[in-house]
């Protein structure tokens, strides 16, 4: 190929061209095969391809033949204030995605423009997990927590029984399976009860309520005897913080002892539960 040896290309010095240089409609602009390509058919500009498939399209060397290994796509390199924008119209979404090569919808922070109604989400997975809305509430869509109905009939004497979860309001990621709740990842998960005791036993002289973790077992204790002068009614609530390893459980439990197996969990009695942190 035939090369020409320039110092310096200067566009006319008048007319309606002065002072630009111009690649001719139709012709493309290349720079060493793939380092630059204007392609002009398409309206696109390639950086390390020769192919362009957007209007800005910047594919770097990958394999043994890449260097270096992690590589910087752009350094912009300002002073103070120094900004990067994407901007669109007054209804747009605007997005940056993440992903592997032909799947750029892994992972996206989309802004939604639309006057008084403006927000940000971010997608993990093609599903959203954080929306920031206009006022600058923060919705976790997918953060797991649920609340469920608990009942248990004849609780037994001096044995630690389980309660029986059922019709749960919401179970956001499924971690609720029967009455057990597993954390799908290690973190700290805030648990709540609120157990309506009727046919409270007065003669019981020991009332427990435990939240029982993989890892702690917390518990509440009464003695109604002590305070109960007939079989009654009774309402108990608490909550807790536990942390959690990933796959660790969780399950809601009472115990009494003295007087007779009569002691029900009313059908109106919630537990709760969701991560925190």
């Amino acid at each position: 190929m035939s090369k020409i040896s320039v110092t310096t290309i200067a566009g006319l010095t008048s007319g309606g061209d002065a002072n630009t240089v111009k690649i001719e409609s139709g012709d493309d602009f290349v720079v060493d095969t793939n380092v630059l390509k204007v392609d002009s058919s398409n309206n696109r500009v390639g950086m390390g391809t020769a192919s362009p498939a957007k209007t800005l399209h910047v594919s770097l060397p990958t394999g043994s033949g890449a260097t270096p290994t992690s590589q910087t796509v752009a350094v912009i390199d300002g002073n103070d204030n120094t900004e990067l924008s994407i901007l669109g119209g007054s209804s747009s979404v605007l997005g940056l995605n993440f992903g592997h090569s032909g799947d750029n919808d892994e992972g996206k922070i989309a802004y939604n423009t639309t006057t008084n109604s403006e927000e940000m989400n971010f997608f993990v997975k093609g599903l959203q997990s954080l929306e920031i809305k206009t006022d600058g509430y923060v919705k976790k869509p997918r953060q797991p927590a649920f609340s469920a109905t608990a009942t248990t009939t004849n609780i037994p004497l001096t044995t630690q029984t389980t309660v029986t979860l059922s019709s749960p309001r919401f179970n956001v990621g499924s971690h609720l399976s029967g009455n057990t709740f597993t954390a799908p990842i290690s973190g700290k998960y805030l648990f709540t009860y609120l157990f309506y005791f009727t046919q409270l036993d007065a003669s019981h002289t020991t009332l427990d309520v435990h939240i029982k973790t993989s890892n702690k077992q917390y518990q509440q204790t009464w003695n109604p005897s002590a305070f109960m002068g007939s079989d009654s009614n009774f309402s108990v609530s608490g909550s807790q913080i536990c942390d959690m390893d990933a796959n660790d459980t969780t399950f809601f439990a009472v115990y009494v002892s003295g007087g007779g197996a009569q002691t029900d969990i009313h059908g109106d009695s919630q537990v709760s539960g969701c991560l925190l942190l």
